[in-house]
């Protein structure tokens, strides 16, 4: 069925499982820029952007300024810059600062939103490019309703969350408007994924031009417009030639093959990478522990990668169970009040509240309802990963089919979604009764063992089987199937599990074990306000020479042939 961008809103709203985007988000406090000591725009700047195709207009009406800046790449001095200025609401939220040889900082703490977002409001169409310079030169070309992503090629769009309602939910077009370059592929990937394909447009800058503003410095501004007349519609199915996948092949072509995601234990790294598009069986006899290696994974993958997750696991109900041991996996101590501090159990809800979705409808276990909710919560939250957990709780809808082609359908079901919303789609599965052996000893399953069909193993991309041996107190994990060579290779490694915290942590005979049970998310955090120290050493709030910005030890910016 084809919705209008109104009609689309309207019945999400009517859904059982809507939820507002705000329900229940705690609110941000950030970080605004303060006045500064700011010069006029110089006769210089504005000749640079007009050799850019740039015309002062432009430059004014997006309110760009320029001024001297302690820049960290300059070893924190004074160096003069472009200021892209950052609105929201009319109100100053956040400045880049820009020098000549392209050295950028952002205000620390300040908030991360899309340049220019006040200006799509209100339109039904929009075009999102990968920098500031390019959303200007289609401003230069009367399509003011642009904006540019805040920090480039970077897929990570979780600032988007607090948008994409307000903001994209009412567009019946958006173009994408990112480089042709591998890390513009990604970004283009993902704003689509996000975004929803059925809207979007690719824009296409011909030979020779790997972004807008080099096009609009070589062909002019209708040559630009008409690029965005001719963006295509992104094809969902069909037939496809290989001008429609070509960036990506020549990606490959000239990097190769690349290593999919990893959670992080070296023995099952060198075994397993994951990627998104694909589907991921994980079996193993009962009290294994696959739902806790699942969670392994989840954890992990979250904090290496910002991987969101949503997961369908009627067998973890209540959902606060469920929670519990990821609160456990995430801190590295047991969920008690007597070993979890508040101010910890408080930071590590909230994480939950944005990067963990729990589907748990109350009587609709249809798979068809199940990748419905997901697909909102991809066009919504991003989650990366789908978690069905167990595979025997959703609704059986075999109907006249037998079991074998019934099963082969759900699995092709699957993996269409995971390829068409580029997630990865984890499916448990129980296997049939295992015999034991002579010995009394329940062997591992293999995943043709599977309840049901071997098509368990003929149709997924990854396989993995979970094994507890009790009798040495440590879990094997099999990776039977890796489909593509390049993300893996099948073997086997081995865990101890952490009865503290729930954590796997490899081991190998003979060597004591190297138990973690340190607090992920403050690790997280004490590395991440490392590295933002690192990277703005120097505050223009703080400095006490920048009282005296025009001292000329400071002011070392003498390349003639740079504006700023």
């Amino acid at each position: 069925m084809e919705f209008t961008s109104e009609e689309r809103k309207e019945w999400v709203k009517q859904q059982a499982w809507y939820q507002p985007a705000q329900s229940k988000r705690e609110h941000k406090e950030y970080r605004k820029p303060k006045p500064r000591q700011q010069t006029a725009m110089s006769d210089k700047a504005l000749a640079w952007f007009a050799g850019r195709g740039i015309s002062r207009a432009t430059v004014e009406a997006m309110h760009i300024t320029e001024g001297l800046e302690p820049m960290p790449q300059k070893e924190g001095k004074m160096w003069n810059t472009v200021q892209f200025n950052y609105y929201k609401n009319g109100e100053l939220v956040n400045t880049k600062f820009r020098t000549g040889d392209k050295c950028f900082k952002m205000v620390t703490g300040a908030e991360l939103l899309p340049y220019n977002i006040d200006a799509i409001k209100d339109t039904t169409e929009c075009i999102i490019t990968e920098g500031e310079m390019d959303a200007l030169s289609f401003y230069e070309c009367g399509r003011h309703d642009v904006v540019s992503v805040p920090n480039g090629a970077n897929s990570n769009l979780t600032y988007l969350d607090d948008y994409i309602e307000e903001y994209f939910e009412n567009k019946d077009t958006i173009y994408i408007a990112s480089d042709t370059d591998s890390k513009g592929i990604l970004l283009r990937d993902e704003l689509v994924r996000r975004l929803g394909a059925e809207r979007c447009r690719i824009v296409q800058y011909g030979d020779g031009c790997k972004d807008a503003n080099e096009h609009l410095q070589k062909y002019g501004k209708k040559s630009l417009l008409q690029c965005l007349a001719d963006a295509p519609e992104i094809k969902i199915e069909g037939i496809f030639v290989v001008s429609d996948f070509e960036e990506s092949l020549d990606n490959i072509f000239e990097h190769g093959l690349q290593k999919g995601v990893t959670i992080g234990h070296d023995n099952f790294d060198k075994l397993c990478s994951f990627e998104t598009k694909r589907l991921l069986v994980v079996t193993g006899i009962p009290g294994s522990g696959k739902s806790e290696f699942i969670d392994e994974i989840a954890e992990r993958l979250n904090m290496r990668y910002g991987w969101r997750f949503a997961y369908f696991s009627p067998e973890n109900a209540p959902l606060a169970y469920h929670a519990s041991k990821l609160i456990e996996k995430f801190t590295g101590k047991r969920f008690s009040k007597a070993t979890l501090p508040l101010g910890e159990y408080q930071q590590v809800k909230q994480h939950l509240e944005t990067d963990f979705f729990f589907i748990s409808p109350r009587d609709d276990f249809r798979v068809d309802s199940i990748l419905e909710r997901a697909k909102f919560l991809v066009r919504r939250r991003g989650i990366k990963v789908l978690v069905i957990d167990p595979y025997n709780r959703l609704e059986n809808e075999q109907g006249n089919q037998n079991e074998t082609q019934y099963i082969s359908g759900l699995l092709d079901k699957l993996t269409k979604f995971a390829q068409q919303n580029d997630v990865l789609v984890v499916l448990m599965a129980h296997p049939t009764k295992m015999p034991k052996s002579k010995d009394g000893i329940i062997e591992p399953p293999t995943l043709y063992d599977i309840s049901g069909s071997a098509h368990f193993y003929n149709k997924c991309d990854f396989g993995i089987i979970v094994h507890r041996d009790r009798i040495n107190e440590k879990v094997e994990i099999r990776v039977s199937k890796v489909k593509f060579r390049h993300l893996g290779e099948v073997g086997k490694c081995y865990f101890k599990y952490n009865l503290n915290n729930g954590r796997y942590t490899p081991h190998v005979d003979g060597q004591e074990p190297q138990w973690d049970n340190s607090n992920h998310l403050i690790n997280d955090l004490q590395q991440r306000q490392a590295d933002a120290e690192a990277a703005a050493v120097f505050d223009f709030e703080t400095d006490d020479e920048y009282n005296d910005p025009f001292a000329n030890d400071r002011y070392d910016n003498d390349d003639t042939d740079c504006p700023f």
